[in-house]
């Protein structure tokens, strides 16, 4: 199934059963404590804190996304990718465990057909959510209850929290040990997060725990659908850069550097950061997010500079960054037209770095 497809089997899934579907918000958020829109929840913050009224219950959004926290895993596991695009189904105050979870399950096992006897759930402590997986015929064995770092979501301080459930599929021994995701989250990929949002935090110690300041008016749901990752499953290709979101441009690092990937060791890695990397690169510029000394040109910045560095090791000494970005802008130009409006900037910016940066030896330490 291609990405257009799993798209809009989401959307269609979600608009037939009262979904009001709303576009992504730029990458730039509209919230002072963001630097960038990392979750599908952002735009719909206000909503869930009860500070605006929202114009209908329940709604679904693909978002764009980028996070940089994960960003020395991209190439070295199969599922990491600094920016993605999030599916999304959010309830205000209308709906809330059993039907989200009732949802998911639908959709997986028949929207998108993925065997039921490879999904996994992960549960806080939470017996209800466990109880509901289990009436819907997911049998305790398949059931794992993780702690607040892996199910247990927050946005912001003050903002939203709650309890989560992660469904994960299992790729097959090929992929890792045996044991649920509990034991390996490469072989156990988390493709879906549910989480349900019902309490306001407060600021964190160092050790990650923060006090819960209250119940939210109304308690809501915010999920998360990772398309890579489904992707990755739904096409039978082993990590995030060989769907068919990032295979072009995977060939086109490939086209630059002579040779095809090698399937394991620093190499791989290499060609998978730059593909990756590519793709946020785009998408940062297309939004109006400029290289810079601080803040989100930071971000950007870093991103190209650890792009360009990837290809030096490589062997790639020529410009990497215009022709990369621009097969991004190809291949998702259609379905994001912000990519194609703004590709003669994309190649301005891109190019203008790659000349004046002062990329540090293959050698060198960090980047």
């Amino acid at each position: 199934m291609r990405s257009t497809q799993i798209r809009s089997t989401f959307t269609h899934f979600f608009t037939s059963r009262g979904h009001q579907p709303v576009p992504s918000s730029p990458l730039i958020p509209d919230d002072p404590t963001l630097l960038l829109a990392n979750a599908g929840m952002n735009q719909f913050k206000p909503y869930f804190l009860g500070e605006t009224q929202p114009p209908f219950p329940r709604a679904t959004s693909i978002q764009k996304c980028a996070r940089t926290s994960d960003i020395d895993n991209v190439g070295r596991t199969n599922r990491h990718a600094t920016f993605f695009e999030m599916m999304g189904n959010f309830s205000f105050g209308d709906y809330f465990k059993e039907d989200a979870i009732t949802y998911a399950w639908e959709l997986l096992t028949e929207g998108y057909q993925l065997e039921k006897e490879k999904l996994w759930i992960t549960v806080f402590e939470d017996d209800e959510a466990e109880h509901l997986w289990r009436r819907i015929g997911v049998p305790a064995s398949r059931i794992q209850r993780l702690g607040m770092e892996d199910n247990y979501w927050s946005m912001g301080v003050p903002g939203p929290c709650g309890p989560c459930s992660e469904v994960n599929y299992d790729r097959g021994p090929a992929f890792g040990k045996e044991g649920g995701p509990a034991i390996d989250g490469e072989r156990y990929v988390e493709i879906w997060n549910l989480v349900f949002m019902q309490f306001q935090r407060g600021e964190g110690d160092k050790k990650g725990n923060f006090p819960v300041l209250g119940e939210l008016a109304n308690k809501s749901i915010d999920t998360g659908l990772g398309l890579d990752r489904l992707a990755a499953i739904l096409q039978d290709v082993p990590n995030v850069c060989t769907t068919d979101l990032l295979a072009p441009t995977f060939s086109a690092v490939q086209d630059l550097a002579g040779r095809e990937s090698p399937s394991e060791g620093e190499e791989k890695v290499s060609f998978q950061v730059v593909t990756e990397h590519a793709r946020s690169i785009a998408f940062l510029i297309a939004d109006g997010v400029l290289p810079a000394k601080d803040g989100r040109g930071y971000i950007l910045r870093r991103l190209m500079r650890r792009a360009i560095r990837h290809a030096r090791l490589l062997g790639v000494d020529g410009p990497v960054l215009p022709q990369v970005t621009g097969s991004v802008i190809t291949n998702l130009g259609d379905v994001w037209p912000e990519l194609a409006g703004q590709a003669a900037l994309i190649e301005q910016v891109v190019t203008a770095e790659e000349e004046s940066s002062a990329v540090p030896s293959p050698r060198a330490p960090g980047c």
